[in-house]
């Protein structure tokens, strides 16, 4: 029998979502082996995913946006893609995209349900299509699974499921994050010209990521001498304009470094080489950047909302991110405190290890037995 699971995402770059799908497989392989086969539109123009043979790959020549149509459309006039899997006994859906398969149990990964909560946060068309969608998509998956009991709640309280039907399996680090030597950390520090004391946010760049508060939560910080740069990691997002126009108008914009696609090999020793780590975010379904820090050694700072509290526990330090002047104190009480910087970094990597993608696998697969 096969398990087929949706590697879109992964195939196409984009960002945690791409991390998700990536890190499940590479995971679910050794527990599943033969038994599991990889799912991707844009077939025969990008992938197959590195390491994963064509025989255990299949999918659709059409790119996301038409794909995405189809599969809104053929599941509103509730007409089955007969054919599509045909040797499918179960397929997971990893991007909220869960095509229509007659008779083939399904489980979709929901992220979050940021638009929902933010709806002037996403573009009309991208909103309108989840506003549609996702509902249907929920209501038509067997089993949801939700990254934390936040996006849970969320999915009960917006969608009025039934909780039993949703499953909380946290997300994991990669395993390429952990503490890094110094060398390593002066080298990826003198490639991207990154100064010696600088905090660190990581995400792409769009409205919910708070970033223009940050900025200036950063301003005191950089009078007093405490900091020298606040490096933002992440490509451009949707409705971005807002923050350029913000950060050229800043008297800080000098001290904002703005690296883009930092290598996945070299985000480690990013992470690692940071005074702190911020995660200034209005909303998370997880809040994968605070694991990935913690389990660098790099102390956090984050939002006191969301899912972020499930995944930085009792060891980050929390803050309101409306408030720009609570910001600003709980980075100031970091970079401060050398004693308190290292007790957060030891506990902040003991955390991480608490996450782990064998576990997520683990869950995930009993998951799928529980169904077949």
């Amino acid at each position: 029998m096969t398990i087929y699971v949706d590697v879109s995402a992964a195939v196409h770059g984009k960002a945690g979502l791409s991390r998700y799908a990536l890190n499940l497989v590479t995971a679910l392989e050794p527990l599943l082996g033969e038994r599991l086969a990889l799912f991707q539109n844009s077939l025969g123009r990008l992938g197959p995913l590195d390491g994963w043979p064509p025989s255990r790959v299949a999918g659709v020549p059409w790119g996301y946006k038409p794909w995405r149509a189809l599969v809104l459309a053929r599941a509103l006039a509730r007409w089955p893609m007969h054919g599509l899997l045909e040797q499918a006994r179960l397929f997971h859906a990893t991007e909220h995209l869960l095509p229509p398969l007659d008779g083939v149990p399904t489980v979709m990964t929901v992220h979050d349900l940021i638009f929902e909560r933010f709806p002037f946060y996403h573009k009309r068309y991208n909103y309108l299509y989840l506003r549609t969608a996702m509902p249907l998509f929920c209501r038509n998956a067997e089993r949801i699974i939700a990254p934390s009991a936040h996006t849970k709640q969320d999915l009960v309280d917006c969608y009025r499921l039934d909780p039993a039907r949703i499953v909380v399996i946290p997300e994991a680090a990669a395993p390429h994050f952990v503490p890094q030597t110094p060398e390593r950390v002066a080298a990826v520090r003198g490639q991207y010209g990154l100064p010696e004391r600088y905090a660190l946010a990581v995400g792409t760049l769009e409205p919910r990521k708070n970033l223009t508060r940050l900025i200036e939560a950063c301003g005191p910080l950089f009078e007093a001498d405490l900091l020298d740069a606040l490096v933002l990691v992440g490509g451009r997002g949707w409705l971005c304009e807002s923050f350029f126009e913000h950060l050229a108008s800043s008297p800080w914009r000098d001290r904002v470094i703005l690296p883009g696609f930092v290598a996945d090999a070299d985000l480690p020793a990013v992470y690692a080489g940071a005074a702190v780590t911020v995660q200034p975010s209005l909303y998370e379904g997880f809040g994968l950047p605070v694991l990935e820090a913690m389990a660098c050694g790099s102390p956090v700072c984050a939002s006191d909302t969301s899912s972020l509290p499930e995944v930085g526990g009792d060891v980050a330090l929390y803050f309101d991110p409306t408030e720009v002047e609570a910001i600003s104190d709980a980075i100031h009480t970091v970079v401060t405190d050398p004693a308190r910087q290292q007790e957060m970094c030891r506990a902040g990597v003991a955390r991480s290890r608490q996450f782990t993608w064998e576990e997520t696998a683990r869950q995930t697969m009993q998951l799928y037995e529980e169904l077949l």
